[in-house]
């Protein structure tokens, strides 16, 4: 049972109440006064709830993890640590197994290892690493061996080999395998990370890499639920296991951030005006790579380019004094590990024109789920024919489809396909389903659980384009597929096209 403070930054609406809660210096995951005291009052609650479900009390919970990946955190607060120990202790009694992840132990509070690299992991055992650094006492754990990895926008579909499981299934006393399962970063849930650079151990300067909607991890069940080959292997390898049970006795800018209006995901619009004239392009910058995340950018409605954090953080623009300046700020996901994980969203640095700092911005809060849900979403048709642009502005799109009744077994979990979009957010009858992004990849087809699906009432579908839809020839439409494409490493067969919905 993972229980590390605020049920781990990862859970993104409890790492977003910190930045509520406290000051943008704050230091997370430390033994600041403030920081321990919303810790303790949270574990107040939650703990109580989990102490009859321990193992010692007739209940599943055989050991309780109290952090995880601490070691990779820059604070290193061992007072932290201390601290956390004692309220578990204090909650959940004396003899429960408390433990720890990736370093950062301290007395009473064990160690165990994570890891996907099975020769890493038998080097941990042959080299007998004190208990306290990776293993508990005469007990090999593995609480995160990974059975893949995870993607990120514009990379190559991760995957691993089965013959890994069966390494460290032969050598480990626990193995906990993440991900078991693949799961889907339904709305705005994707976490990125920060991609450490080669021989850059310190961290600084790392970029900033999200990962797409699927979190279908190359893992034994996909996202779906549907059996894989590796799965039967690993089915093949702890068949051939001898399994019995022994009981073990262990003892100052100008920063504008999401937060600041209470906006935990999704989007922002920033809005200003130009103070001169740019009649000639005009960079408009982030010196300090302030754009978190990525920022669509307009003049008096008229696209004019895309900044994106550690990518692009200048473009030129022109205008009139005075001319409407409008950057819409997406959050594509806070940093779940290491040192960064302090990742607030917005403008967090001065904007410039030129050589001048940008000032008199107002911020403007979007509810875009409620405003889909609600169907209260403007509804207008252009009457200029429809342009071929590299660009456009943010625009929603709907359409429905209808799922005939009366047919058994209607309906199916289902992927949804948008050929030719380029980026943006999909949602079926108000459900959020992500992000698309095909024109990076690695991730084409959005997982579309059936659950949300209706065949008594037409189903709506929404979508908004941050970029450029395909409606420059005709209706934009979308596809309904039996079969992912999360990658080209995936494609063993064809993909079976069920049906199309043009968008109106």
């Amino acid at each position: 049972a993972p229980l590390w403070s605020f049920l781990q930054v990862k859970w993104r609406p409890l790492h977003a109440l910190t930045n509520y809660d406290f000051s943008f210096y704050i230091i997370l995951f430390s033994s600041t006064s403030d920081y321990l005291s919303a810790v303790d009052r949270w574990m107040g609650k939650l703990l109580p709830m989990i102490k009859p479900y321990l193992y010692e009390n007739g209940g599943p919970i055989i050991t309780v993890q109290v952090e995880n990946e601490y070691g990779s955190y820059f604070a290193c607060d061992f007072d932290y640590l201390r601290h956390l120990t004692g309220l578990f202790r204090e909650h959940l009694g004396q003899t429960v197994v408390l433990f720890t992840t990736d370093g950062g132990s301290v007395d009473d509070l064990h160690d165990a290892v994570q890891t996907s690299n099975p020769y890493l992991l038998i080097s941990c055992w042959k080299r007998q690493i004190p208990a306290h650094t990776f293993v508990f006492v005469s007990f090999q754990v593995n609480s995160e061996f990974y059975t893949g990895w995870l993607d990120h926008w514009g990379s190559h579909h991760s995957v691993t080999f089965a013959v890994y499981s069966f390494v460290c299934i032969k050598s480990l006393s626990v193995i906990g395998r993440y991900m078991f399962i693949g799961g889907t970063n339904f709305g705005y849930w994707n976490d990125p990370r920060k991609i450490l650079l080669l021989f850059n151990f310190s961290g600084a300067n790392e970029p900033y890499s999200a990962q797409p909607t699927s979190y279908d991890y190359d893992a034994p069940l996909t996202e779906a639920g549907d059996l894989t080959k590796k799965y039967f292997a690993i089915q093949n390898v702890i068949k051939k296991v001898s399994y019995y049970s022994k009981k073990y006795n262990f003892k100052n800018f100008l920063y504008h951030l999401f937060s600041s209006i209470l906006q935990v995901f999704g989007y922002v619009l920033y809005r200003t005006t130009l103070p001169v004239n740019c009649s000639k392009p005009t960079p408009l910058s982030s010196p300090l790579n302030g754009v978190h995340d990525r920022a669509y950018v307009s003049v008096d409605g008229v696209p004019a380019g895309i900044l994106e954090r550690f990518q692009t953080i200048t473009i030129n623009i022109t205008g009139k004094a005075g001319s409407r300046v409008d950057i819409l700020v997406e959050n594509m996901g806070r940093i779940n590990y290491g040192k960064g994980i302090n990742d607030f969203k917005g403008l967090v640095s001065n904007m410039t024109l030129g050589a001048d700092v940008l000032t008199g911005w107002t911020m403007y809060s979007l509810n875009i789920d409620e405003a889909v849900s609600q169907g209260v979403l403007g509804k207008s048709v252009s009457s200029d024919p429809p342009q071929p642009s590299t660009l456009s502005l943010p625009t929603f799109y709907g359409g429905s489809f209808v799922i005939p009744d009366g047919i058994p077994a209607l309906p199916q979990d289902s992927y949804i396909k948008l050929p030719n979009w380029t980026k943006g957010q999909i949602w079926i009858n108000g459900f959020n389903l992500g992000r698309y992004w095909p024109a990076r990849g690695p991730q084409v087809t959005l997982f579309v659980p059936s659950s949300i699906l209706s065949t008594a009432a037409p189903n709506n579908i929404t979508v908004l384009e941050l970029e450029a839809a395909p409606c420059s020839s005709g209706p934009c439409s979308v596809e309904f597929t039996d079969t992912p494409i999360l990658g080209v490493t995936l494609h063993s067969k064809p993909i079976s096209r069920l049906f199309s919905k043009d968008l109106l």
